[in-house]
């Protein structure tokens, strides 16, 4: 099999992004399994490149057709929207923001377009893209836009452990009210849908629980009664390989060690929590449902660091991996992956 073509848009120009992008294409076991191109700015990678110094030849290209893809050249689709002369490292800027989501515009057509096979993102400014006036608050936002997608898919992965997100950006109050059966029902499909979209044969999910030990039959929350349980019933009559509720407390651990392939979270820190505690650099969040995959770093544009030489490319050198990994069977369903 070729190795596939891995886009992955440069980001913040004032952030890590362009370092950890550079860092990680240092690495030759990436270039074994991938064919990295970056989409960005020649001029701000090379400016980093004076701190880090990497020791990587650039290569500008046009097109992911024109690359190299040889460990120790970095090709790039330059897009020269900033200018790296007066980037500020680490403040929010309006120019960096608009010059962001122009790389991932590219990126996303590019994959549309059949010329790269997936997306492997570095971090943004939500308030950089905001002041540039683009009205999107993420990456998943705006590649839904892009690809006409209703609703992707979230799903966090840290070596065996697969979490997906009932509910992600609410307080806490709403997503104890949003644990509904119905809701849990679409998702739960949806999820399986996104499992085996990735390649995954075998998939048993586990649906964790809301209240301390899952409320113990009622003893302290009536939730897994009344709305948990009847959804795993419902579930189950349909076909799909679904337990729980599991209680918070195991139901990662299960499934880092093989018992679960995926576990549904049912609120944002729940998940955050479980995932990072395994390992933080390690944990790449995956949007699912689009026509092409997108992998990403889970951390920030880092301000605080930025421009210094001091990211680590754990999290960018994880993210290139695991979409070098499934792209090849991203879609088609049905064969086999590794822990599935």
């Amino acid at each position: 099999m070729s190795r596939p073509v891995i886009a992955i848009p440069m980001g913040d120009p004032a952030g890590i992004g362009p370092e950890i992008l550079i860092k990680a294409l240092t690495k030759k076991e990436l270039y074994e399994i991938a064919r990295p191109v970056a989409i960005g700015d020649l001029r701000v990678l090379e400016k980093i490149d004076g701190i880090v110094k990497s020791g990587l030849k650039f290569h500008r290209i046009s097109s992911p057709k024109e690359g190299k893809f040889l460990h120790g050249w970095l090709d790039v689709i330059s897009l020269d929207k900033v200018d790296a002369g007066a980037l500020k490292y680490g403040q929010v800027q309006a120019a960096a923001g608009k010059a962001a989501f122009e790389y991932i515009k590219e990126a996303a057509r590019l994959a549309m377009e059949g010329e790269v096979n997936a997306l492997a993102t570095t971090p943004i400014n939500k308030e950089a893209i905001r002041a540039a006036g683009i009205d999107f608050i993420g990456h998943t936002e705006m590649l839904a836009e892009l690809t006409g997608t209703a609703d992707p898919l979230t799903m966090f992965q840290v070596r065996n452990l697969r979490v997906f997100f009932l509910t992600r950006h609410v307080s806490l109050v709403e997503a104890c009210r949003m644990v509904k059966a119905d809701r849990l029902v679409s998702f739960v499909q949806r999820c399986d849908r996104a499992l085996k979209m990735l390649g995954c044969e075998r998939r048993k999910i586990a649906i964790a629980g809301l209240n301390p030990h899952s409320g113990e039959h009622g003893l302290f929350g009536d939730e897994e009664v009344k709305e948990l349980e009847p959804a795993v019933k419902t579930l189950t009559a349909m076909g799909l390989d679904v337990a729980g509720p599991v209680s918070a407390d195991s139901v990662f651990y299960l499934a880092l060690t093989g018992k679960f392939d995926a576990v549904i979270s049912l609120y944002h820190d729940q998940g955050h929590i479980a995932t990072k505690m395994v390992d933080f650099e390690r944990t790449i969040s995956l949007t699912i449902g689009m026509p092409f995959l997108r992998t990403s770093v889970d951390h920030g544009t880092a301000f605080d660091i930025a421009g210094k030489g001091l990211a680590s490319s754990v999290s960018m050198e994880e993210a290139i991996r695991l979409a070098a990994e499934y792209s090849p069977r991203y879609g088609k369903g049905g064969q086999s992956w590794n822990n599935c």
